[in-house]
């Protein structure tokens, strides 16, 4: 697909797609690369500084917008790059930036560009009502509770965790963010067994002590604080699941194309070319949305579009999971193999519906903002 990109922004995609050609681009390197995180790849992503692409320069980053971030996340992802602690490192990054102390930033901004992984844990059975608590004591706070899918907290330096540190007339209120080494005693991790391999864990804390200087923000200001993330999570999903999305198509139609049956390639028969033509217009569709909103929020990055972000997630995610379900389709039995990787583009893409606030969140978030 065409893009209309500065000189910067393409020098920027081409360097990144070479990068993914030469370490992932054959079915052999990447049977290799097995896992969803790969220490060794990442290593390499930080030592050409794209890890901190959209961090401020003084502490080491590139002090790019959202669409530089925009365009590296929907590259690797099309390259297919074992990268998964980046999006957890980036939006936890950023919480840091905007509320942490001046020696949290360094520790963990720095951190994350020489690639450091961070993770954040928010999610329980009531995401309004955590029940996992912090209290206070001398000289910091001591918490018990547990926490559930927080991903890639058995790679991560530090767990950026939200717990309840009051009891308010509101759910949202009486919530702290904290900074939590994954080293600290009291705190057990252990891995969810799910169909994308070791990425998510629960977390399980007894009488876990960190010291005052942890809190990250504001006591009981945790749930306003994670509202000024949502744009950055939405987008990075989004863009993420963009190149997804355009690496089933550009596999499936690579196979129609050369796949023969009756004399002929499959693609040409209509059943299957009018489905290619409907999903490279809903790439399309999705490209357009991704880069609108992205330099909607590069003009602003300060104001809050919950609609615009929601839709990038919505549109993205649910059209990833459907261009590699088509794909699998139209691959036939090639498509259930490991040899052919568009079984493991479909297991990926499902589950984005579901992480970072489900499709139906989505389209509810994006009602209310029509008064509905």
């Amino acid at each position: 697909m065409p893009r209309v990109l500065t000189e910067q922004r393409r020098d920027l995609v081409d360097a990144v797609a070479d990068f993914c050609r030469r370490e992932c681009g054959s079915p052999q390197q990447r049977n290799a690369l097995a896992q969803p995180h790969d220490e060794g790849i990442y290593a390499k992503l930080a030592d050409a500084g794209w890890l901190g692409i959209s961090l401020p320069e003084e502490f080491g980053g590139a002090g790019q917008g959202m669409t530089e971030l925009c365009l590296f996340l929907e590259e690797t992802a099309y390259g297919r790059v074992p990268m998964g602690g980046f999006a957890t490192s980036i939006i936890a990054a950023a919480a840091y930036e905007k509320f942490a102390t001046d020696e949290q930033k360094k520790l963990v901004l720095e951190g994350v560009i020489r690639g450091r992984v961070e993770a954040i844990s928010m999610s329980e059975p009531d995401v309004g009502a955590l029940t996992c608590r912090a209290d206070e004591v001398e000289g910091g706070w001591r918490i018990n509770g547990q926490k559930t899918w927080c991903s890639n907290a058995h790679i991560a330096d530090h767990i950026l965790l939200i717990a309840r540190t009051s009891k308010e007339s509101s759910k949202h209120e009486g919530l702290t963010q904290f900074m939590v080494p994954t080293s600290v005693e009291g705190l057990r991790i252990s891995g969810i067994d799910t169909m994308g391999g070791r990425e998510v864990n629960d977390l399980y804390f007894t009488d876990c002590f960190v010291p005052d200087d942890s809190v990250v923000g504001t006591v009981g200001h945790a749930w306003h604080q994670l509202m000024a993330g949502l744009n950055l999570e939405r987008m990075i999903l989004g863009a993420s699941m963009l190149g997804a999305a355009r690496r089933a198509f550009d596999d499936t139609l690579d196979h129609v194309r050369q796949r023969e049956q009756f004399g002929r390639p499959i693609g040409s028969f209509q059943a299957l070319k009018h489905r290619i033509a409907d999903m490279a217009t809903e790439l399309e569709c999705a490209h357009l949305l991704v880069y609108s909103v992205a330099a909607h929020i590069d003009a602003a990055p300060d104001e809050l579009v919950t609609c615009e972000a929601s839709m990038v997630k919505l549109k993205c995610t649910e059209l990833a999971k459907h261009v590699s379900l088509e794909g699998m389709q139209m691959l036939g039995g090639y498509g259930y193999t490991t040899e052919y990787g568009m079984e493991s583009m479909l297991r990926s893409t499902v589950v984005s519906t579901v992480y970072g606030g489900t499709s139906e969140i989505q389209r509810d978030i994006i009602g209310k903002t029509y008064g509905l």
